[in-house]
């Protein structure tokens, strides 16, 4: 190129271009070795995680960096990305080996509270693109309708918000988990980006009514309170108060939703990331009418719900079961029972695989510190060790 040439922006774009569309099919290319080599592994049944083969990589990765100019930090975290994509890849791969391959059809029809453009319809498309089927969703208004469709068959998969990192548990959710027939397969994490949507570009002090699930409007009330005293409605769900703002045509009436939601309805984003806090997280669980098998090598989680004797200490005696076998609780959440004034149930998350007889064993004591206990699921957890 000229020196003296002024660049042309449009022919630098296109280079650039260029090199974004080889990297990704060098990704696809490095994403299916992955899965060549988890066929090795479960061949040779080898452990899915090298760390001493991942430490070298980084390092030489960072080396190789250093040619190019390149930062070692930035390298360090993209490259740590890639690695705990392929090792979600290969886990992916052995549990579909673990449950025969087996999905319910060509088509996953998949139950969730809400509608299309919800955190949960999203939630559910993150989860099940891994198995390159057809989704179909059914929307409902309330969590017990969700359930209930499973339950008799007309879905496949209940998704279940259970828990935000800001608002807390749900607990209307937990309370079904004690009644259901239906078992946990599987969890989500879903980072929740609210954003204040509209129909047209509108200065804040302008705005009259907001729309928003009760949730939503929690998690972003200091921004809220910052709108001169605006009136506040909740809907069911984001997208149902994004498609409210939609059909009144009104640029004073705004929605809290997703950036999703605001552009599979055609709206303006007015602001992003409006969430008291970052690092915004949901966590939705994945049930279905069966329970899954979980291959011993894939990091796993046992969810359960139990309820202790009427003596002093009997939830600490509960308790030390786990230490004692020395299994890690991820989740401790206590519920009221209905019906029976200052007692409550428990509901427990611990890293362990119901298939393996050391936490069958671990459960048989626990039934001796409790009157009631009761099996959630065993699943794939999305906790899995971070690559360092």
């Amino acid at each position: 190129m000229d020196k003296n040439k002024t660049p042309d922006i449009k022919e630098l774009r296109d280079k650039i271009n260029s090199i974004d569309s080889e990297i990704v099919k060098m990704l696809g290319n490095r994403y299916r070795l992955s899965e060549e080599v988890v066929r090795f592994k479960d061949v040779n049944d080898k452990p899915i995680r090298d760390r001493e083969r991942e430490k070298e990589l980084l390092k030489r990765i960072k080396s190789l960096g250093e040619e190019y100019g390149l930062d070692e930090h930035f390298l360090d975290r993209v490259y740590k990305e890639i690695i705990d994509y392929s090792v979600k890849v290969q886990h992916d791969y052995l549990q579909k080996l673990a449950n025969n391959n087996q999905t319910t059809s060509d088509q996953i029809r998949i139950s969730i509270q809400g509608i299309e453009g919800s955190y949960s319809y999203l939630a559910g498309k993150k989860f099940f693109k891994q198995f390159g089927n057809e989704l179909t969703y059914s929307s409902y208004k309330r969590f017990d309708e969700v359930v209930s469709s499973v339950e008799n068959g007309e879905a496949d998969y209940a998704m279940l918000p259970i828990e935000n990192t800001t608002s807390g548990g749900i607990n209307e959710v937990y309370d079904l988990l004690l009644h259901t027939t239906l078992a946990i397969v599987g969890e989500e994490r879903y980072e929740v980006n609210h954003c204040l949507v509209g129909t047209t570009e509108i200065k804040i002090q302008n705005i009259e009514k907001v729309y928003a699930h009760y949730q939503a409007a929690a998690q972003c009330n200091k921004f809220i309170d910052n709108m001169n005293s605006v009136a506040l409605e909740y809907f069911a769900d984001t997208a149902m108060s994004v498609r409210k703002v939609k059909e009144m045509s009104n640029p004073k009436l705004v929605a809290i939703a997703s950036e999703d939601a605001a552009e599979l309805y055609g709206m303006k984003i007015l602001a992003k990331n409006i969430a008291n806090q970052t690092n915004n997280y949901t966590r939705f669980l994945v049930c279905a009418r069966k329970p899954i098998a979980v291959d011993t090598r894939v990091p796993c989680k046992t969810s359960l719900v139990f309820a202790t004797s009427h003596k002093a200490g009997s939830l600490v005696d509960a308790l030390t079961v786990f230490r004692k076998n020395n299994l890690n609780m991820t989740k401790l959440e206590s519920r009221p029972i209905l019906g029976n004034p200052w007692e409550e149930m428990f509901y427990l998350d611990f890293e362990g695989n119901y298939q393996v007889e050391a936490i069958k064993q671990t459960l048989r004591e626990l039934e001796d510190h409790t009157r009631f206990l009761k099996v959630l699921g065993s699943y794939p957890s999305q906790d899995l060790p971070p690559t360092k």
